[in-house]
């Protein structure tokens, strides 16, 4: 293919990369997008995303109540453990309160509010149709303003001249532009790379037993490409969103009906029948992110979660039906779990709940007493038979490792910001998300930075137009 100077190159093709294409495109950059994956398996991680956390002081189209910046920043503050950038991450907040109109210029929908126990009615404005109707809107906005998209178009390097794009390159093919937006995902497929980031437990390559909820395309390429070639990197390669998943579900793609939400309304052993941590410390939609971590220490990766008949209807079902027994002897048997051990788990826990009046829609005062670890909310006996229980892996989303940037989005090389190099989306989400999640803040990030870079990579190609020109 011969060579064709373009004002700005976007490498990847989910949300935060069509975000950056479209804004580059309406600040009138010729802009091309080079997506690794196919035509059918275009988007990434953001075909399995559901919605958007969203700031605002007061009852708006899909939002009931108020979320206010100072709440939003806590929330985050909490489940980060302070290791986040509060300039960057309040940038990306406030754009989250005045994003939605955007979006819906490019022919994003968004459902009603939602009521029930996930508790986001008040924080997340869902998309209609999920992850994927929001990339197919976009995508059908950015071919309409002229956006070239390639697929089947891997990066797997780029010519830069101290910080300065130059180039993107797959294989051989030599692509130049004025100004390059690097949206191109973490390294989550990438099995050799995580295999190295987590080494051996007790024996065990942990990575091993990992499930990757979403694209199989997200290899770390050009991550890796811009670490070694001088970029300042951010985050630590073990953290990531990673989620309780169901053992069954595929290695790649699960998506978000593998996640098992059962968690909060029973307990949660490992395979040696044991409980390991407290499955009512919070609302789910703040803590579901730590789960997939949390299993990552247990032995063999591995974990169940046990209700009972009281529980059913109360959570979100998955794609796969749980395991039923009507004693807990023989959940221990499908299980593959010492029978002894899990009923003496159980006994303990039951004898441990104080009472109080069950309320899964708020923090209630159902807890345990004297119990190890405790569980401070929703805690009720196992003690209704059919039992139930999950399987569990942990499912990693989307990786921390990324490269530095500042509130322009610009890679930043020994400190210094480069000056037509932009990074947008995972690649770039542990400047704010150092561990932990919440639920909806990556699209936030995403939609955020991705807006910020896409302006910012047409002014730098304006100026290097002016510069030429000069």
């Amino acid at each position: 293919m011969a060579e064709r100077d373009y004002d700005v190159i976007v490498i990847g093709g989910g949300n935060a990369a069509l975000c950056a294409a479209l804004m580059a495109r309406e600040a009138g950059a010729s802009v091309l997008m080079l997506e690794s994956a196919p035509r059918e398996w275009r988007g990434g991680n953001s075909q399995h995303t559901r919605n958007l956390r969203c700031m605002h002081d007061a009852p708006q189209d899909v939002l009931t109540d108020s979320y206010p910046e100072e709440e939003y920043w806590q929330d985050l503050k909490k489940v980060t453990g302070g290791i986040t950038s509060e300039s960057l991450a309040r940038l990306a907040i406030r754009d989250s309160s005045h994003c939605r109109d955007w979006m819906r210029r490019h022919g994003v929908r968004f459902q009603p509010s939602l009521s029930g126990t996930l508790q986001l009615s008040r924080t997340n404005a869902f998309f209609l149709g999920g992850g994927k109707a929001l990339l197919n809107a976009y995508y059908r906005s950015a071919e309409e303003l002229g956006v070239h998209v390639r697929y089947d178009a891997p990066v797997d390097r780029l010519e830069l001249d101290r910080g300065r794009f130059v180039a993107a390159h797959l294989g051989a093919e030599r692509i130049a532009a004025k100004a390059c937006v690097v949206a191109s995902g973490g390294f989550e497929s990438n099995r050799e790379w995580m295999r190295e980031a987590w080494g051996q437990i007790k024996g065990e390559w942990v990575a091993d037993n990992f499930l990757i909820r979403g694209t199989r395309f997200n290899m770390g390429v050009l991550l890796k490409f811009l670490i070694d070639a001088g970029a300042d990197p951010v985050g630590d390669p073990t953290q990531s969103h990673c989620v309780a998943i169901d053992a069954r579900a595929p290695l790649y793609d699960g998506g978000i009906c593998t996640r098992v939400d059962s968690v909060s309304l029973g307990i949660v052993v490992n395979r040696q029948a044991e409980r390991f941590y407290d499955e009512g410390e919070d609302f789910w939609p703040k803590r579901y992110a730590i789960w997939g971590r949390l299993i990552s220490y247990q032995p063999g990766q591995i974990a169940y979660s046990l209700i009972d008949a009281k529980a059913i209807g109360r959570f979100m079902p998955p794609v796969f039906p749980p395991l039923e027994a009507q004693s807990l002897p023989e959940l221990a048997r499908k299980l593959g779990l010492d029978e002894s051990a899990l009923t003496r788990t159980v006994d303990g826990f039951n004898a441990a709940c104080r009472g109080g009046t069950f309320d899964h829609a708020a923090l209630d005062d159902c807890v345990t007493a004297g119990l190890t670890p405790p569980k401070t909310h929703w805690a009720r006996p196992i003690d209704t038979a059919p039992f139930y229980a999950y399987p569990l892996r942990p499912g990693i989303t989307f990786t921390y490792l990324g490269v530095k940037v500042d509130e322009r989005a610009a890679v930043h090389f020994s400190g210094q910001p480069s000056p037509n190099l932009f990074a947008a989306g995972e690649i770039m989400a542990g400047n704010v998300l150092g561990k932990g999640y919440t639920a909806g803040v990556g699209m936030t990030i995403g939609t955020a930075f991705g807006r910020i870079a896409g302006a910012q990579s047409a002014a730098a190609a304006m100026r290097e137009k002016m510069h030429a020109a000069a």
